[in-house]
């Protein structure tokens, strides 16, 4: 089968498209044909091997796993004898087992794996693109100790964790402040958030106020700049792994009343990932969540996807059709 693969960290011309052996399930486990993937900010990382924190996954020196992609949405090809909640020809989407493997022609998973059912009237693109609500979703809920009423401020809103956080906070009724880019003004307001606000303006420490809750979906700022705009007993949510945070979440869980707090969403059980499926799935279905695609790219183009991501502008999500 074909996939796209990179035997070395460096710019997007070190992935490659290759012949690689299409994977065998066994009595457990499900093959899914794959429609679409997507070029997510994290792939973008493992890819170039720039951070130290993400080579303590993908390897010291060169990547252990070379073929990226932990998004996907496809049809179930085939199943193992044990394998009794899916059948071949089932719509899915879900997380590549240790977020890798998407960039693929077929993927196999385990039956327990983070995989579920793409709801009636959603579209695999749609699908592929749902799954960073996985993120933005414990992170308020679990981290943030989200409340109908609370004020929360979502830095990056535009992004693909962003966007997905602002639908999120509407849903519990909050009220939310956007940070983004000005021609990303109207989109946000457009997926619920009471006001935007250029996240580079030099006025813009005279536009924010209070918050219950700082999400920092992008990782561009840090508690230590944020702390004065959170109330007494205030979070600051990142997804971004710095020594920093580390020691902030450690020294903010015993002192003070404002938390600084990291937290490691991929690394949850199936069980933990499939019930928020389950609910982003009802979400959906009832429209009051919905993923933003940026742009569409082939297999073909994954370099030039790649690229695109990496400029670090992109509007919501990146996909990549393989079908």
């Amino acid at each position: 089968m074909k996939a796209v693969i990179n035997n070395e960290y460096g710019d997007p011309d070190v992935l490659r498209i290759a012949e690689i052996e299409k994977p065998v399930v066994n009595e457990d486990e499900l093959l899914i044909k794959i429609h679409y993937t997507t070029a997510t900010t994290v792939d973008s990382t493992f890819r170039k091997g720039d951070s130290f924190f993400a080579r303590l996954f993908t390897g010291a020196f060169k990547p252990k796993k070379n073929v990226l992609g932990g998004e996907f949405s496809g049809v179930v090809e085939e199943t193992g004898k044990s394998v009794t909640s899916f059948k071949k020809g089932d719509k899915v989407w879900g997380g590549a087992p240790d977020g890798f493997g998407a960039y693929a022609e077929y993927i196999k998973v385990n039956r327990n794996d983070a995989v579920s059912l793409i709801p009636d009237g959603v579209s695999f693109d749609f699908a592929a693109a749902s799954y960073g609500a996985l993120t933005a979703l414990p992170f308020l809920r679990d981290e943030g100790k989200i409340e109908k009423g609370m004020q929360v401020l979502i830095n990056g809103a535009s992004g693909s964790i962003g966007s997905f956080a602002v639908q999120l906070a509407k849903f519990y009724d909050c009220e939310v402040t956007a940070l983004c880019s000005p021609r990303n003004f109207e989109l946000v307001k457009s997926l619920g958030a009471d006001y935007a606000f250029d996240y580079s303006s030099p006025e813009i420490s005279g536009q924010l106020k209070k918050y219950d809750i700082i999400f920092d979906a992008v990782g561009k700022t840090s508690f230590g700049k944020t702390k004065r705009y959170l109330k007494k007993n205030g979070r600051y949510l990142t997804t971004v792994v710095t020594p920093a945070i580390l020691w902030q979440k450690l020294f903010t869980r015993f002192i003070g009343g404002k938390k600084a707090i990291i937290a490691f969403t991929g690394l949850r059980s199936a069980n933990e990932k499939l019930r928020d499926m389950d609910f982003v799935n009802k979400l959906m279905s009832i429209g009051k969540l919905k993923p933003l695609i940026d742009r569409e790219y082939d297999i073909q183009q994954i370099r030039a996807a790649h690229g695109y991501v990496d400029k670090g502008h992109k509007r919501g999500n990146v996909v990549i059709k393989l079908i």
